[in-house]
C-alpha cells in the first residue's frame, strides 16, 4: 500500500519536474542523479499572498542544476564545497564555503558543483504562494 501512495504522489506532482523535482510527502524530493533537495521550512509572509520557502541543495561532483527561473527572489548560502553559477547576462561566477548570492526575481539562471568532493547549499526563496518554486528553462 505504502508502495502505491509514493507512486501516487509521484504521479500528482508531475507538473513541478522540469528538474526533476516531485514533491514527497518527507520533504524529500525526487530529482536527477546527484540531486537532492529538502525543504527544511515553508511559512507565510505578512505581504499576502507571499511567502519564504527554504531548501537544502547538495550537489554530487560535477553535477549541474539545468537553467531555471523562480516567481521570485532567491537568497543562497553555500554551506560546504564549491558551485559555479550562471546567472543570464552576467559572469559566472564560482562561490566557496560561507559565500553568497542573490538572484533577482525571474533571472534565469543554474549551478554546478565544480569541486571534487559534494557541495551544498542553503535557498531561501521569497515568492508567490501558488506558482510552481521552479520552472525549467531550455
Amino acid at each position: 500500500m505504502k508502495k502505491h501512495k509514493n507512486i501516487l504522489a509521484s504521479l500528482l506532482f508531475t507538473g513541478v519536474i522540469g528538474l526533476g523535482l516531485a514533491a514527497i510527502p518527507n520533504g524529500v524530493q525526487a530529482q536527477q542523479p546527484g540531486l537532492k533537495r529538502v525543504d527544511l521550512q515553508r511559512h507565510d509572509l505578512s505581504a499576502p499572498g507571499w511567502e519564504a520557502i527554504q531548501v537544502r541543495v547538495d550537489f554530487g561532483p560535477g553535477v549541474v542544476a539545468p537553467r531555471h527561473r523562480h516567481p521570485g527572489e532567491e537568497i543562497i548560502y553555500v554551506l560546504r564545497g564549491s558551485i559555479e553559477y550562471q546567472v543570464e547576462g552576467k559572469p559566472p561566477v564560482t562561490l566557496k564555503t560561507g559565500d553568497v548570492l542573490f538572484v533577482p526575481a525571474g533571472a534565469i539562471h543554474s549551478a554546478k558543483n565544480v569541486g571534487r568532493d559534494e557541495a551544498s547549499e542553503l535557498a531561501t526563496y521569497i515568492v508567490e504562494k501558488g506558482k510552481p518554486l521552479v520552472e525549467p528553462v531550455k
